[in-house]
Formats: structure tokens, C-alpha cells, sequence
């Protein structure tokens, strides 16, 4: 069981191609994903050579992610893989030219090797001082959102991507930017239901096959951090919204928990919670830390086999959908 433990995290590392240490470490620590930057995805023939690197390293299929929102938030920059924000199709409600750039987008980027997009962003644009979603969302009235999120969350997987709605429970109302801070709401369960839920529940019922949380605090549910909350995980999204597939944290470098401990602790927690992947960005080394500490964790008997098995069976079968690249 405890070689399978990797399996539970993504990173990514710092730089344009992967060195040797990341790769003997996703290698020997058998992870589950990679995640890629900027700097390895343009231009794009690097993205095909860090999969292909990935991949002859581990011997298995890993999760290939990336976050290719659209405006400001694509790491493939250029065409086609490159298109316009969210809010400038929600603005105008332009859903048929949304489909006609976003599936270009993301056939491409399924074609480099990417086998997981995360997004859409399903948040609604509720509180406009928040910078961190600005250009991120498509819009905030959840009827006129709903569309997008759905057609986005089919698309991708006609083209074989794994989908990944973020930010729950929802990070609009807030205006704190978690990088930098842990976000705050003030919205009750019974607001969430009429209106966060709402574009979560459309990309779940159109099939999303993740769904990412974010580092934000809602006092008027729960006193603990949407990450550690098994209020929000089980309660809000298990049960209201019927979701069974997989929790994903948001990056777990990210200052907005910087109060959760040491990376191996935020690990812990998330995984407490219920969430089933544990993500880290571009520091594999705070990665490593994490998988170590979980690791000797569950030596030490801290972690309940059946909750392991629960997160592994349902990692396991949402690999089991994904297809050899046509690169390699």
C-alpha cells in the first residue's frame, strides 16, 4: 500500500524541461500527476518533450495537467492553443464562438500530451474587487454561465481531456486572493444551494470529472479552511451535489494556508478532509517533503487503510478512462 501512496499527489517543478531529480523522484515515489507552467508549454514543442520525459521515467500513464483557462490564465501561449477569457465570451454571451476556440484549444493541447485540464472555472464573478477570478469567470448570474460550463466540460472530454471545476464551494464572493491570503465569504448554506451550487452542480450532472477547492474560510458553515473542511467536502459537495468523483486541492504552496503547518501537515489535513489528490506547483522539493511525511505517516499506522483505498480506487479508475498519448 505504501508505494501507492504517490499516487495521491501532482507537482511540478520550476524551469522548462524536467531535471533528473524531478524525474527520479515522480519515478521512484510512483506520483500521480505532473502538473505544467508556463515555461514548459511555450513554446509548445517543450510540453511535448517533458511528457514524453514523464512518461518513459514512470512507465505508466500520469495525470498531464495544466491550467488553460483562457485570457490571462494560459500557459500554452499562441495559437491555437491560446484563446479569449471567459468574461469576454460571458460578456456577450457568446457561447457558439466559445465552442469554436475552445475546442480548437483543446484538441491542440490534448494532441501535446495534456490529458488533464484544469478548469472550467466555474465561479461566479460576484464581488468585483476580487482580482484574483477577474477575466477568470463567465460572468455572475448562473443562468447565463451555466451554458459555458457545460459545453466546456463536454467538449474537452469528446477530445479526451479529464475536466476539473474550480474554485468550490466558490470563490466569487470573496476578495481576498488566496495566493496570498486565506479568502473569506460570508454566504450560509441555504446561499450557497440557490446560487454557488449552481454552476458546480451543471458541470458535475454534464459529467466534470474533478472538482478543485480552494483556500477560502466560510464562518457561517464552517470554522475550518474549504482545504481542511470536511464540512464543505462531504456535506456541501458529496452529499448536496451527489459528486463522486474526484477532490483535488488547490496548490498547496499557496500563502492562503500558510497557518495549516508544514507541507507535509497541509498534505495530512487535505487528505483528512477528503480531499483525494493533494496538488503542489512548481517546488517538487515541497512535494517530496509532503510524501515523506505521509508516508511515514501511515508507517506510524495515522492513516486509515480503507480511507487510502477509497481516494486510490477512485484515482485509479478515472486513469483507467485515459488513453495513451499519441506522442509517445
Amino acid at each position: 500500500m505504501i508505494d501507492r501512496i504517490g499516487q495521491l499527489f501532482i507537482t511540478g517543478f520550476d524551469g522548462q524541461l524536467p531535471s533528473k531529480e524531478f524525474l527520479n523522484f515522480i519515478a521512484t515515489d510512483n506520483i500521480g500527476g505532473v502538473i505544467l507552467f508556463e515555461g514548459s508549454c511555450t513554446p509548445h514543442h517543450r510540453a511535448e518533450e517533458t511528457v514524453r520525459k514523464v512518461i518513459l521515467s514512470t512507465g505508466e500513464i500520469p495525470f498531464i495537467a495544466v491550467d488553460q483557462e483562457g485570457g490571462r490564465v494560459c500557459r500554452f501561449k499562441g495559437a491555437p492553443a491560446e484563446y479569449s477569457s471567459p468574461a469576454d465570451f460571458g460578456r456577450e454571451n457568446r457561447l457558439e464562438l466559445f465552442e469554436e476556440h475552445f475546442s480548437r484549444a483543446v484538441y491542440y493541447v490534448r494532441s501535446l500530451g495534456v490529458n488533464l485540464l484544469l478548469g472550467p472555472v466555474a465561479d461566479l464573478r460576484l464581488n468585483k474587487n476580487n482580482k484574483c477570478l477577474e477575466g477568470r469567470t463567465f460572468g455572475d448570474n448562473p443562468a447565463r454561465v451555466i451554458p459555458f460550463i457545460e459545453r466546456a466540460v463536454k467538449i474537452a472530454g469528446r477530445a479526451g481531456l479529464l475536466t476539473c471545476l474550480k474554485h468550490f464551494p466558490g470563490l466569487g464572493a470573496a476578495v481576498e486572493d488566496p495566493h496570498l491570503k486565506l479568502a473569506r465569504a460570508d454566504y450560509d448554506l441555504q446561499v450557497f444551494l440557490n446560487r454557488e451550487s449552481l454552476t458546480f452542480k451543471a458541470g458535475i450532472d454534464a459529467a466534470a470529472d474533478m472538482v478543485m477547492t480552494t483556500h477560502m474560510i466560510l464562518p457561517k458553515i464552517d470554522d475550518k479552511p474549504a482545504t481542511v473542511s470536511e464540512m464543505i467536502l462531504n456535506l456541501l459537495l458529496r452529499e448536496k451535489l451527489n459528486f463522486d468523483g474526484i477532490t483535488i486541492t488547490d496548490d498547496l504552496l499557496m500563502k492562503g494556508i500558510d497557518d495549516l503547518g508544514s507541507y507535509g501537515e497541509r498534505a495530512m489535513k487535505a487528505f483528512a478532509a477528503g480531499h483525494d489528490i493533494l496538488l503542489f506547483g512548481p517546488n517538487f522539493h515541497a512535494a517530496r517533503e509532503a510524501v515523506a511525511y505521509f508516508k511515514n505517516a501511515y508507517e506510524k499506522g495515522l492513516i486509515d487503510n480503507e480511507r487510502l483505498n477509497v481516494s486510490l480506487d477512485r484515482i485509479s479508475g478515472i486513469k483507467s478512462k485515459l488513453a495513451t498519448s499519441v506522442i509517445i
